[in-house]
């Protein structure tokens, strides 16, 4: 059976938004395993795991893309920190 097929298209904005949301997630923690510290690394990816599920319920939209934003701020701070220290 089709469960909420007719409902909801697979590529409905939720869709799209969630798989943002998943690939901006990855890029965190692959960045993280960049770190050379094991205790900053753990932290890290303490701090990451506990904001997405913070906000896992979010459905506003604007808030969404902020946090998105955000993210991705976050995460270009993170990858320019790693390349200083790896030069």
């Amino acid at each position: 059976s089709r469960r909420g097929r007719s409902s909801q298209t697979s590529l409905s904005p939720q869709f799209l938004r969630r798989q943002q949301v998943l690939q901006l997630y990855r890029k965190i923690l692959r960045a993280i395993r960049e770190v050379p510290a094991e205790q900053d690394r753990r932290y890290l990816k303490d701090w990451a795991r506990g904001e997405f599920r913070r906000n896992k319920d979010a459905t506003e939209e604007d808030a969404i893309r902020m946090m998105i934003t955000q993210g991705n701020m976050q995460l270009q701070e993170l990858q320019r920190t790693l390349k200083l220290a790896k030069s």
